[in-house]
């Protein structure tokens, strides 16, 4: 009997990055992966995987993506919370936070900080290819507005089944699709576990890059504390979720912020190391597999 490995891929915005270094891992040990499904960055990286079948060739894609001139304009440093010392840094932690302010000031009169056409421009290198003709069977999750249902995407444009995965609420616009009016699939459901078993997986394997929820940080605005609100919601979820995997993988990232786009290298690396350390239980898990 062939053992069938099923990936849950969680969202966690730029930590989830570190799914690139886990599958670099899982694809030098040979461990078949039968299927993934991914939530917001995790469904970027799984559809991407899914499309290619080389972790290589996703990670040049993402630093290819992230060179583009059109990714300069998101500024995603202005949401990184990290903090820094010394005078200068300070300084331009002061700016950054006026420019995220500002930024927010936007979703008063519309549905989102970046409009639909910079986020098209974004996902215009991405794959279109349907999901069902994918080499790796793929599914994403989204949550949609209207009804407040986890809905799972199994079919149809890859391309826009990412794009409605990754929809951060305020930051990013709602994906319409059909009836369906579709954010972050982190806002039901952070780790899909029980979509990737009841998709057929004999195991689950599920990559954690929430955030740290010990690291409470400063609360003296309503924005750190709407944060620090969410951080705390999407924890318990996760640990609900989590309960139902086989083997969870939680790379070294939790301390860095959903926009820390600039330590990709750092956070790709924190994957694999992760996935090295759970080597011996995924041999475990792959060997029980093929005895049964």
């Amino acid at each position: 009997m062939i053992t069938k490995i099923g990936l849950a891929l969680g969202g966690g915005g730029a930590r989830g990055l570190s799914h690139i270094g886990v599958l670099k891992v899982l694809e030098r040990e040979h461990f078949p992966i039968n299927q993934i499904t991914g939530c917001s960055i995790g469904a970027l990286i799984g559809g991407l995987y899914s499309v290619y079948q080389n972790a290589e060739a996703v990670e040049d894609f993402i630093y290819n993506l992230i060179k583009r001139p059109v990714f300069n304009e998101l500024d995603m440093e202005v949401f990184d919370s990290t903090e820094h010392s010394g005078a200068i840094h300070q300084l331009n932690q002061y700016l950054n936070n006026l420019k995220m302010y500002f930024s927010l000031l936007k979703t008063l009169k519309a549905q989102s900080i970046y409009d639909e056409d910079l986020v098209a421009k974004i996902f215009e290198p991405f794959p279109d290819k349907p999901i069902e003709a994918l080499p790796i069977p793929f599914a994403t999750i989204a949550t949609d507005l209207i009804s407040g249902r986890e809905i799972v995407i199994s079919e149809g444009s890859l391309k826009k089944a990412m794009m409605a995965s990754s929809a951060i609420p305020g930051v990013f616009p709602p994906v319409k699709i059909d009836d369906l009016l579709l954010i972050d699939g982190a806002s039901s459901d952070s780790i899909p576990v029980q979509i990737v078993k009841g998709r057929g997986a004999q195991y689950v394997v599920a990559v954690d890059v929430t955030h740290c929820v010990e690291d409470i940080g400063k609360l003296q605005t309503g924005i750190q504390i709407i944060y620090r609100a969410e951080d705390i919601v999407t924890y318990h979820l996760t640990q609900e979720r989590l309960a139902g995997a086989d083997l969870v993988i939680k790379p070294k990232v939790r301390h860095y912020s959903w926009a820390a786009i600039k330590s990709i290298k750092e956070i790709i690396k924190a994957g694999e190391a992760a996935a090295e350390e759970s080597l011996p239980q995924l041999e475990k898990l792959f060997h029980t597999g093929n005895r049964q």
